[in-house]
């Protein structure tokens, strides 16, 4: 990365994440944001020729068993103690207004 990130490129930044920052706050966003880049830069310089592509760091494997269909309880079970219901379905309070 070619100098330290402008002032105005903090501000720019700041303004697109909607965050009000004081004059000390975008100094330190000015300095983490050269740090992120410095690290992004040098991952970039890095020599990978001959490196397989991954996903992972380490090798996953699947620890899980296999899947089973298994019974399930009745719904008419299920809702038995339900305080309240619509047929088929549990019925809860209105959280979220129109």
């Amino acid at each position: 990365m070619d100098g330290r990130i402008e002032a105005r490129e903090v501000e720019q930044v700041a303004r697109l994440a909607r965050l009000e920052l004081s004059a000390e706050e975008q100094g330190r966003m000015r300095e983490q944001l050269d740090r992120i880049l410095g690290y992004i830069d040098k991952l970039r310089r890095l020599e990978t020729e001959g490196v397989p592509p991954t996903s992972h760091a380490v090798p996953m494997v699947n620890v899980l068993r296999e899947d089973e269909p298994r019974p399930c309880v009745p719904a008419e079970e299920m809702l038995a103690n339900a305080p309240d219901r619509s047929g088929d379905f549990f019925r809860v309070p209105r959280i979220i207004e129109e």
